[in-house]
């Protein structure tokens, strides 16, 4: 017998989601004990003019002719997406619910496709309630990053659809993310603060994760926290070195980052009024980028990394939609690079579009626009999104930026052969690198049984994506056996 679709109890949060407004350059969670025109400690590794406030342009707007992923037998509703750009495929986990998943409450559904609009591949059930514990009968809204070979899902938990401020926080790890292992013995890493009971009784959740320089940075949700809004809109920021934020804990405060003894210490600091938030890391501006809805849409609001200043105005996702939006990011949860990566990002979502018939949300759709003027690669951390693209060199040839050097080609058709992409303009940035190898015409090449080429250089072997480049590079090609091919000592720069 099918499943009759609960109500959507664990929405509970987003009932008043529609008051919630976009945010301004005095949103909620802007800095405390700091004056606006007082001076300001340097942000680390940062630009001598911090961004502030910068207009961005938006560009190539664009959305889905339809519905993308949706659930199978029952399930009604569809809504809370995590997108992955992951081994170049668009994969996708959801919130549904579906009655062959055991136990009846929310299900966590997965589907991978080759674009952000499909088409993606049947939807399966890969995470159910437990039974027991604090996620019994619900598992929603997901939220993954990937730290070396291992997925770390993080996830709500409820044991029923009565809250009481009961939701939770959980997390599963897999190494190949459809099939998950529940993490910290089963138990919660997030439970509700309980600073403040209000009548949104959700608790916390709506979790979303960034891995970025050793540590695992977790936006969510909790109704209890004290820096929420009445309504309990609100997002939270913790952050550790522990995916299973056992140990090493901060939380975000008034005064930045400082460490707690335990993850529901009280919240007094909030870096936007929302629920169901999601977010990620541009590396190039040195940025955080938050998507949360508003009135007419998606709403991006930007923080620099210290949690001091917004470095670009918000911008607007515009459309229908009747939950939070998942950006589509990279394994770690950050932007991925475009063919401009210095000045150019892609913002784009997924979000449910209606409602059915419970009134729950479902129908996701796929949303996005480029944003332009981010004046990006201005630091040797935010240059490492320039990693594997071609440019101009000085020496009329064309460079190519490896883990912070150069690789110098002679002929700029082979340099586009080896980039992941070529620029018409070289960044000021590449100037301060240094040349760690130079590749000239009629180096000569190797080409392995299983159809590999390579440049040797001063005997080491720079690996090419193309057999096309031994013929632009005017080198004559050695075919080498398999064994001898892995006997070479890669270039490493």
């Amino acid at each position: 017998m099918p499943l009759r679709p609960r109500p959507f109890a664990l929405l509970a949060a987003l009932a008043l989601l529609g008051a919630v407004t976009a945010c301004t350059s005095a949103a909620v969670g802007d800095p405390v004990g700091a004056q606006m025109g007082q001076p300001q400690v340097p942000e680390s590794n940062a630009p001598v003019a911090p961004r502030d406030l910068i207009k961005l342009t938006v560009e190539n707007s664009r959305q889905s002719s339809g519905v993308v992923v949706a659930g199978v037998e029952d399930a009604v509703y569809n809504y809370a997406p995590a997108v992955m750009l992951d081994g170049g495929k668009v994969r996708t986990w959801w919130c549904s619910q579906m009655g062959s998943a055991k136990p009846n409450g929310d299900d966590i559904l997965y589907s991978e496709g080759p674009s952000a609009d499909g088409p993606f591949s049947t939807a399966r059930a890969v995470l159910s309630g437990s039974g027991g514990s604090f996620d019994a009968m619900h598992t929603c809204d997901p939220s993954l990053i990937k730290v070396g070979d291992t997925y770390y899902m993080y996830y709500t938990g409820a044991s029923r659809d009565n809250h009481a401020n009961g939701s939770s926080v959980g997390v599963a790890t897999s190494k190949d993310g459809i099939n998950w292992s529940r993490g910290n013995g089963g138990q919660p890493i997030l439970v509700p603060s309980g600073d403040v009971i209000r009548a949104n009784t959700y608790g916390a959740g709506q979790q979303s994760a960034i891995y970025l320089d050793g540590w695992v940075y977790l936006l969510f949700t909790d109704t209890t926290g004290y820096a929420a809004a009445s309504n309990g809109a609100g997002q939270y920021v913790l952050r550790s070195k522990d995916p299973l934020f056992g140990k090493g804990v901060e939380a975000l405060g008034p005064q930045g980052f400082q460490p707690v003894e335990r993850t529901n210490q009280p919240r007094t600091r909030s870096v936007v009024e929302a629920f169901s938030a999601d977010w990620m890391w541009i590396e190039a501006a040195s940025a955080f980028a938050i998507a949360h809805s508003t009135e007419h849409g998606t709403t991006v609001t930007f923080w620099n990394k210290e949690f001091t200043r917004h470095p670009f105005q918000s911008v607007l996702i515009p459309g229908p939609w009747k939950e939070g939006p998942g950006l589509v990011r990279t394994p770690e949860g950050h932007a991925s690079a475009t063919y401009d990566p210095c000045n150019r990002i892609a913002l784009d979502v997924l979000r449910a579009t209606s409602s059915d018939g419970s009134g729950a949300p479902t129908n996701i759709s796929h949303f996005g626009m480029d944003v332009v003027g981010l004046n990006g690669c201005l630091t040797a951390d935010e240059a490492r999104t320039l990693n594997g693209f071609a440019m101009p060199s000085p020496e009329r040839t064309a460079d190519v930026v490896m883990n912070g050097k150069i690789i110098r080609f002679e002929r700029g058709s082979v340099a586009a052969k080896y980039a992941v992409g070529v620029l018409a303009k070289r960044p000021k940035i590449a100037d301060s690198m240094k040349v760690a190898v130079r590749v000239p015409a009629g180096a000569p090449a190797v080409r392995s049984l299983s159809d590999q080429l390579g440049f040797l250089v001063n005997n080491k072997l720079i690996v090419m994506n193309s057999l096309d480049a031994a013929q632009l590079n005017s080198s004559e090609v050695t075919v080498v056996t398999q064994e001898q091919w892995d006997r070479y000592e890669r270039l490493v720069t």
